[in-house]
């Protein structure tokens, strides 16, 4: 996907039905459809938290001016949020209410409806209440503070339960709150709870530029009492929403998407609207029902309601300045938060630190599956922060629950993923690829063996057929995806067999058949060999359990499969010569059909950024000089655009990888610090392995993306994606801006290597990598297909490293790396250990004073020491025994501009080339360097 193309969102009608072609734009046009406003809204103002007399009772919006923080506005007839607007910036509305008029009839749901299962005790069957399905019962917003009767849109309901709601201030803060009492002679059990909520996640009809200014994310903490949500701008600015549980019953148990009419001209859950979602309080019904297939992330509960009583539940509403100011925003509001580091994917080697703020005592931890993670309290920390060591168990693989009982009586939620070591997962994979994944049949009609080819985990078997031809054509991401993916592993971690297959798949498939050798059109890169056209391969049986007709332009014959007009598709060959090169430059021998030079240069040629480096590492000048003036070129039309990233979508998570890294290397800050910013927009940092969010395990770094599994999954459908490929290649801009800036901030490095270790948990015990988790409480799997996991792959090895850094708070901690600290306090005394235990290990950043990265591109690093006093850093480097042969590792060390103290190598003496130190790696032995002052 380009970055820099972009186009206005459609609306539904507009929708084009072809798989996503970059070149045809012309049936995305802005539409000209404006809602008319036509329900007679009252006007009331709050000063103080004190209900004014009604003001212009005959006008149009019923106004709620919240001194502290927003003011507010509901619709007549249902009483429902309309509008929210921050007085830190009161042009901007969180709520669609320039689309209300075009989503308020039956069906269509607003904060402030309510949807609830139930029975009297001892009956088997759920009734089901919704305040959506009929708007024209009117349930009008008297005033703040007063209760209104939802029985009117709860006909069924109502004869069992009085149901009210009660829009109110607190401290300067909307508050929504339900009560449900029984009016009964039996007790009535509520087995589903929930609360809607929308705000403007609504892209359709929009230019792009509106969009980003207009448009807002949400993300789920779903953490049971301390869960909330958060809604972020596009823009990556302030000021932001956090929506947090109201009195002690209130807990975020589930997150469940809202199914809705379609809607003519907005669409729903389609790329230009996600559709929405609702806050779960209880889910037992749908446990039993919808979801007894899976595994929630909470255990599901329900609650009674005895003849006569009463329960209540709600949300608060309260305002962050900014995204990194939305953790402070939920302790405000009183809720306990959790920092975990390095974050929530934890392989078996990694020692992991969790942090607590809390006002109530901890009275409890339990893990499930029990003994999958150790956890051991180490006390308070700065007065404010207790801290606990986790360590996961060597048996445990997947997800773990970390459920924390507070005194209070309320729990905490957390959510972990438990992986192989990361050199462990990293030999699975590429054996999992070039073996179960590597398709031989070379009587193959479409030229494509051998090859790895996309994979169906359900059967264990090749993807050879697909209506999205793509998938089967080993190209598009959903195609190449696999053989970027071992290319990848190939870079960092050659083996002599695993290079040979893929020596093979470039010399006998990808040139000559995917990518074009002669003629005028050399070097281009075909859409898909894969194709539909029954009559040019006779005796070809398409499978028929494909409809190839359905999807018009996604089924492409030889022509549509032939063009060369995809810019992306050149990434991943490019990727995969560049992998052989690198393979081959610091392996010698290890090539055998060609040398690292021809590699290179093809890689130039097809266009891969990383390439600039090796060309002038290879003194290459000619061909660097070139390729720096075309993306030059391409930088100084992105810096003249307000949304450069993107792709065919009409908004996207992609590009921003490029864009930033290309800004930061022609000194463009403004670009640059843009792109930073849209990246904060849609990655979060939540307590969640796969945290929902750029588009993300569970919600913890994960990049927004909800349209992928139409493209590249087994399961087709419109659905918030956990862990696609946007969490590893968005990573990189944060981690690098990190190491590189003169003011680091710790939340960007949280998010980063959130993102960064996501596609770890992709991968299952056997080295399978999945194209991205399927979020919907129904659901909860990894999709079956590999699809597109590729991209995610390559964001995590170009990321991977371990970080060394101070935190004001927590003192030295490691991100992807076990941290000690001897002889001395560790501030200012005292030297700093850490052995990197991420997956690639070649990589280490050392904060304090140096602020030094030091990477190598053979061998491992297997420790790095900081000695605080002297300011020297000791940098150990291991050969690799399983090579035959002594190696010859390229070291770089680049320091920060936040660093005080400038370092060089001070041992031993090292000789210079290729744009670094050269380090000799006797097989299996071990080399110290050391870094200080000159």
């Amino acid at each position: 996907m380009r970055p820099g193309s972009r186009r206005p969102c459609p609306s539904s009608e507009e929708i084009l039905e072809d798989h996503r072609e970059p070149d045809d734009q012309d049936g995305w046009q802005r539409s000209s459809r404006r809602p008319k406003l036509f329900l007679e809204l009252h006007t009331y103002r709050i000063k103080d938290g004190r209900k004014n007399e009604p003001q212009n009772r005959n006008g149009k919006l019923s106004e709620l001016q919240l001194d502290k923080n927003k003011n507010c506005e509901f619709a007549q007839g249902s009483g429902v949020l309309r509008s929210l607007r921050p007085n830190l910036n009161a042009d901007f509305d969180f709520s669609p209410s320039d689309f209300f008029s075009l989503r308020n009839g039956n069906g269509n749901y607003h904060t402030g409806d309510l949807t609830l299962r139930y029975r009297t005790v001892g009956n088997g069957s759920w009734a089901q209440g919704d305040t959506a399905t009929i708007r024209s019962n009117s349930t009008s917003f008297n005033a703040l503070g007063v209760a209104t009767s939802l029985s009117p849109a709860l006909p069924g309901a109502s004869q069992y339960l009085n149901v009210t709601r009660t829009w109110s201030e607190l401290e300067g803060d909307l508050t929504l709150q339900f009560t449900l009492s029984n009016t009964q002679s039996s007790a009535i059990e509520i087995g589903s709870l929930g609360m809607p909520i929308e705000f403007n996640n609504i892209f359709s009809t929009r230019m792009p530029t509106d969009t980003t200014q207009k448009c807002v994310l949400l993300d789920p903490f779903i953490g049971l009492h301390a869960g909330y949500v958060q809604v972020t701008r596009l823009t990556g600015t302030g000021p932001n929403l956090v929506i947090t549980p109201l009195g002690n019953l209130t807990k975020l148990e589930a997150w469940r998407f809202l199914k809705e009419p379609y809607n003519r001209q907005l669409g729903y859950q389609v790329q230009t609207y996600e559709g929405n979602y609702e806050y779960q309080v209880y889910t037992q019904a749908y446990a039993e029902q919808e979801w007894n297939a899976t595994t929630p992330w909470n255990p599901p509960t329900a609650v009674t309601i005895q003849p006569g009583q009463s329960i209540s539940v709600g949300l608060r509403f309260s305002v962050a300045p900014s995204i990194e100011t939305i953790e402070d925003t939920v302790s405000a509001a009183g809720l306990p938060t959790a920092v975990g580091l390095p974050g929530y994917v934890l392989p078996h080697d990694l020692e992991g630190k969790l942090y607590l703020n809390t006002s109530s005592s901890v009275s409890g931890i339990t893990v499930t599956p029990a003994d999958a993670i150790q956890i051991q309290s180490n006390g308070m920390v700065q007065g404010a922060w207790q801290e606990y060591t986790l360590q996961s168990s060597g048996d445990a693989f997947g997800r773990v629950r970390v459920d924390i009982a507070y005194g209070d009586g309320k729990t905490m939620s957390l959510h972990y993923w438990v992986s192989n070591p990361g050199p462990d997962a990293l030999t699975s994979l590429g054996s999992f690829l070039t073996n179960d994944q590597y398709y031989t049949d070379t009587s193959d009609p479409f030229h494509r063996a051998p090859s790895v080819i996309t994979y169906d985990r359900s059967v264990n078997d090749y993807v050879l057929q697909d209506n999205r031809t793509w998938i089967a054509g080993l190209s598009d991401e959903g195609g190449a995806g696999s053989f970027l993916a071992a290319g990848m592993k190939t870079a960092v971690s050659p083996d002599s067999s695993e290079v040979a297959k893929l020596e093979d798949f470039v010399n006998q498939v990808v040139w000559g058949y995917l990518q074009l050798k002669n003629g005028t059109t050399r070097y281009g890169v075909r859409k898909s060999l894969f194709f539909y056209q029954p009559n040019l391969v006779p005796g070809y049986q398409y499978s028929s359990d494909f409809n190839w007709t359905v999807n018009p332009g996604e089924s492409w014959n030889q022509q549509a499969a032939y063009l060369l007009n995809r810019g992306y598709d050149y990434v991943h060959v490019s990727n995969l010569y560049w992998s052989l090169y690198n393979a081959g430059r610091t392996h010698p021998g290890i090539l055998t059909q060609q040398n690292y030079t021809w590699y290179l240069l093809q890689a130039y040629e097809t266009v891969m950024g990383n390439i600039l480096d090796s060309l002038y590492a290879e003194n290459l000048t000619a061909q660097a000089t070139s390729f720096e003036s075309t993306m030059r070129a391409r930088q100084d039309a992105w810096s003249t655009q307000p949304n450069p990233y993107g792709s065919e979508m009409a908004w996207d998570s992609t590009g921003q990888e490029g864009v930033y890294y290309w800004s930061a290397y022609f000194n463009d800050s403004a670009t640059a610090d843009k792109t930073l910013a849209s990246i904060r927009g849609y990655m979060p940092t939540i307590p969640h392995c796969l945290t929902l969010g750029p588009n993300k395990r569970g919600y913890n770094g994960n990049a927004r993306r909800y349209w992928d599994f139409l493209y590249a999954g087994k399961l087709p459908r419109i659905e918030r994606q956990i862990h696609h490929y946007g969490s590893g290649l968005n990573s990189l801009p944060l981690l690098e801006n990190y190491r590189s800036t003169s003011d680091p901030s710790f939340y960007d490095l949280r998010v980063g290597y959130g993102g960064h270790q996501g596609p770890l948990s992709n991968l299952d015990a056997e080295g399978f990598g999945s194209m991205a988790f399927h979020s919907y409480a129904d659901s909860l799997f990894w999709d079956s297909y590999s699809g597109d996991y590729g991209p995610n792959f390559v964001g995590h090895v170009l990321g991977a490293a371990a970080w060394l850094v101070q935190h004001p708070d927590f003192g030295w901690v490691g991100f992807g790396g076990n941290v000690q600290v001897s002889g001395g306090s560790g501030n200012g005394t005292g030297v700093v250990t850490m052995q990197p235990r991420d997956m690639v290990r070649k990589r280490v950043f050392v904060g304090g004073d140096v602020g030094v990265y030091v990477t190598v591109d053979a061998g491992t690093v297997a420790e790095v020491r900081y000695d605080l006093e002297t300011g020297q850093v000791s940098v150990d480097i291991v050969g690799e025994s399983g090579w035959d042969g002594d190696l010859v590792a390229v070291m770089k060390v680049e320091q920060s501009k936040a660093s005080t103290a400038q370092i060089g190598v001070v041992s031993p003496e090292l000789q210079t080339g290729r744009g670094g130190y050269l380090v000799p790696l006797p097989r299996g032995g071990n080399v110290t360097v050391v870094l200080g002052g000159s």
